[in-house]
Order: structure tokens, then sequence, then C-alpha cells
């Protein structure tokens, strides 16, 4: 990669990088995050980079805040691959993969309409995840079970 190709999105001195998303989901990956750009940080979104591993790719760079492991386990679903690189002096301090977490509490809505998740505003969505590696996942309220894809269109 030339230097030239390098310097498209510039370095971060303390912050977050969310990288190696699948193309075209990084705004998924910001929404599920909480992240609206009202939090005061400044967010670095690079959508359709090159890349050798993926040929495509989403960069996401959130200057001045650290994310911890159960928030960036959060995307897990929508960027299994995503790489996270905690930055500290402009240097990689940390560098994770995401990770299934066990329930994901108030981030995906329940694709049933009758579930109460979605009839009480009161009451956040919970989702199990019954099979990490197959991916099975159930609505703790109604016992639905969910595809993933109906997760994160969930999320739109």
């Amino acid at each position: 990669m030339s230097t030239e190709e390098q310097l498209l999105v510039r370095r971060i001195r303390e912050g977050t990088v969310i990288d190696h998303i699948d193309a075209g989901k990084a705004l998924l990956v910001l929404k599920a995050l909480g992240i609206t750009g009202k939090e005061g940080n400044v967010v670095t979104v690079a959508m359709n980079v090159p890349s050798i591993k993926l040929r495509k790719k989403d960069i996401i760079k959130i200057e001045g805040r650290l994310l911890a492991a159960d928030e960036t386990n959060k995307i897990a679903l929508i960027a299994p691959r995503a790489t996270i690189n905690i930055i500290s002096e402009y240097k990689v301090k940390e560098k994770r993969r995401v990770d299934l977490p066990d329930r994901f509490v108030g981030v995906f809505n329940c694709p049933n309409p009758s579930c109460i998740s979605n009839a009480e505003k009161s009451i956040a969505s919970r989702i199990e995840v019954l099979d990490k590696e197959k991916q099975k996942l159930r609505c703790w309220y109604c016992g639905r079970m969910l595809e993933v894809n109906e997760l994160i269109s969930s999320i739109y």
C-alpha cells in the first residue's frame, strides 16, 4: 500500500479503531454501539476501503474514546471478523477480536411484533445466544428463535 493510500484516514493519538468491518456495515456498527456523533468525539468512517483479505472493508476510528470489550462485542453479529485496536500515543496498546457475548440487551429488537419488548418501551430487548458457533439466538421474552439477518435488519 502506498503512502498516499495510507493517508486517506489520519492516525489518532488516543481512541479506538475498528478494522476489518464487512464493506457497507460501518454505519450499522456505529448504531449498535450507540455512537451518533453527538458525543463530541471525532469519528472517522471509511467505507469500501481496499483490503487484501476482504477485497473491500470498512474502518471506524473513534478519537478520545476507548471502547470496552463488552461494548465492542455488541458488533459480533454485524462484523464477525472485526478487529479492535485500542490506541494510545499513536500506537496500538491492545488488539482484540470481537466475540459473541452470552446475550444482547437493548442492542437488537425482537422481530416478533407481539413480543412484550416491542409493546412496552420500558422493557429493553434481551436476545440470548444459545450456541455461539452456530449463531443460535432466542428472544428471552417471547422465546422466538431468531436469525442473524432478522436482528441486523432490526437496527436500521
